[in-house]
């Protein structure tokens, strides 16, 4: 197969990863920067270019698109799904996913157990929806953030009314959610390729911190899901419509919930943690609908 990754850089390990995998089932493999990629729209003429040239005879994609490279890589991944290109992940599940006010809402709706959210558009109605949302601390946290960043744990409502005035200065968008006292600053990363949950980890918090991620100093360690926990991991991303996806569920008092649903999610954690081929078994799912 002539397989295509849309990566920032084939340096990146994850991108690596799954250039070897490739390579090893004798795939031919090349990366292609989406932020710089050109298009022709037209009727019977849909285009793809890279370095002045036309991008033909691919048989697959692979999209590794980030967060600040959202709305380039969702208009490549549509032009190639015009062309009937096989994607790994589609402009439709990109869109869903990505939104993360959109994607609880979905989740929500679909019956699968969300932190309880608030998103806040009028500075006038602070007050009244920090009272709403009840007991603290709570968690405020910017719609565009990853890997932790942007993420506030707020103890009383008072401090959280006054970063929730300073962010509507900045028209940045936020949601505030319950935090989960019970959680203990751990999380579970799911990581499902093609219906089957094929790697799991359980990350935690360093002591003094509440964010488990593990680009914030976070620990990781393999863990086995429960029926539950795998069941709505893999039930969310069906929902979302998504083929290649991290999951990342906490457990409650009242049973697993999903924190959120990572369309474009990294290996290097992954991979290190689990001992698991995950690049392998996305190639693999690629080979299968070929």
């Amino acid at each position: 197969m002539n397989i295509l990754i849309l990566s920032r850089s084939a340096a990146l390990y994850s991108t690596q990863s799954l250039i070897d995998a490739s390579r090893i089932r004798n795939h031919f493999v090349r990366v292609m920067d989406h932020t710089v990629c050109d298009i022709m729209i037209e009727n019977g003429r849909m285009k793809v270019y890279y370095n002045n040239q036309v991008i033909r005879n691919i048989d697959a994609i692979i999209p590794r698109i980030g967060s600040s490279a959202t709305a380039s890589g969702l208009h490549l991944i549509r032009q190639f799904e015009s062309l009937g290109v096989f994607s790994t992940l589609s402009s439709e599940a990109l869109l869903l996913a990505r939104d993360k006010i959109v994607c609880l809402q979905v989740l929500a709706t679909h019956g699968i157990k969300v932190p309880a959210t608030i998103v806040n558009n009028s500075v006038h109605s602070i007050p009244f929806l920090l009272r709403e949302i009840g007991s603290y601390p709570v968690v405020i946290k910017l719609t565009q953030g990853t890997h932790g960043m942007g993420v506030i744990k707020v103890d009383t409502p008072k401090m959280a009314e006054t970063i929730l005035e300073a962010f509507h200065t900045t028209n940045d968008k936020v949601l505030i959610q319950k935090f989960i006292k019970e959680a203990q600053g751990a999380d579970i990363r799911a990581f499902v390729v093609n219906g089957r949950v094929v790697a799991s980890m359980k990350r935690q918090a360093q002591p003094g911190e509440f964010r488990s991620n593990l680009h914030r100093g976070g620990s990781g360690e393999s863990v086995i899901l429960t029926e539950k926990e795998e069941e709505i991991a893999i039930k969310s991303c069906l929902i979302l419509g998504l083929k290649v996806a991290g999951v990342d569920i906490i457990r409650t008092h009242h049973g697993p919930m999903v924190l959120e649903v990572n369309a474009s999610p990294g290996l290097e954690g992954i991979e290190g943690v689990t001992g698991v081929d995950v690049a392998g078994k996305i190639i693999e799912f690629v080979e299968s609908v070929m």
